[in-house]
């Protein structure tokens, strides 16, 4: 699957309706980004059942505050509509295909559970 621009109007609709989704927040001027524009479309070629996503953080400020983007390139991969990585820098391919390896190998149930005790020991402070 190519990658697909992500925007406030598409974003919602496209983590809730897929599974495993990749976004990579870039901007245009950001030499980092470009270098790593060419892994991330490469990937995306090879894992048809998950979406890549791109977000031009010039362009949508909002959900780069949202996930509190510091700095560019930034791969964050959302898994069941829960943020399961996140990592600033320039991936090398054997790297990200790594990591999403893990991602789907991942137990959500695990995940939701420590999440739901991390929320419990917030509260309870």
């Amino acid at each position: 699957m190519a990658t697909v621009n992500l925007s406030e109007a598409n974003f919602s609709e496209t983590i809730e309706n897929n599974n495993i989704v990749i976004i990579d927040f870039w901007a245009p001027w950001c030499g980092p980004c470009k270098q790593f524009g060419p892994i991330y479309e490469k990937t995306s070629e090879q894992y048809p059942d998950i979406v890549f996503g791109k977000v031009n953080t010039e362009d949508e400020q909002a959900l780069a505050g949202q996930f509190q983007i510091r700095s560019i390139p930034t791969t964050i991969i959302i898994k069941e509509n829960i943020a399961v990585f996140q990592q600033p820098g320039v991936m090398p391919e054997e790297g990200l295909k790594d990591v999403i390896r893990q991602v789907q190998e991942l137990d959500m149930d695990m995940v939701r559970q420590e999440l739901e005790k991390q929320q419990q020991a917030e509260n309870a402070k």
